[in-house]
C-alpha cells in the first residue's frame, strides 16, 4: 500500500492512470499531455509498475500500458475505514453549528 499512496502522490501519475482508465496507451501517448520527455514519463510509468497499477507489455519498440486498478482496492478500505471518522467528525461539528445558530435565530 506505501508504493500505491506513493505512486498517486504525483499528478503526472494520477493523470496517466486517469487516461489509461479508458484504454490501453503507449509511454509516448502517456507523455505527449503533460509536456515530458519520453525518459521522464518512462520513470513514472516504472514508478506505477513497481506499485502494480498498471502493466507493460513491449511490442518491438512501443512499451503498451494498461491499468491495473486492483491494487487500488487496499488504498480505498483503507481511506474508507477513516472516512467514516472523519463523517462523524463533521457531523457533531454541523450539530454544534446548527444548535449555537438557532438561538441568533430566535433572537431576530
Amino acid at each position: 500500500m506505501d508504493a500505491v499512496f506513493h505512486a498517486l502522490a504525483s499528478g503526472a501519475r494520477r493523470d496517466m492512470l486517469a487516461r489509461l482508465s479508458s484504454g490501453p496507451l503507449t509511454v509516448g501517448q502517456l507523455a505527449a499531455p503533460l509536456d515530458m520527455s519520453l525518459a521522464a514519463a518512462a520513470k513514472h510509468v516504472q514508478v506505477l509498475e513497481r506499485a502494480g497499477l498498471l502493466q507493460r507489455t513491449v511490442d518491438g519498440r512501443r512499451h503498451i500500458c494498461r491499468l491495473e486498478a486492483a491494487p487500488l482496492t487496499s488504498a480505498r478500505e483503507w481511506l474508507a475505514f477513516y472516512e467514516r471518522h472523519w463523517s462523524e467528525r463533521l457531523d457533531a461539528l454541523d450539530t454544534l453549528i446548527r444548535a449555537t445558530a438557532r438561538p441568533k435565530e430566535k433572537e431576530q
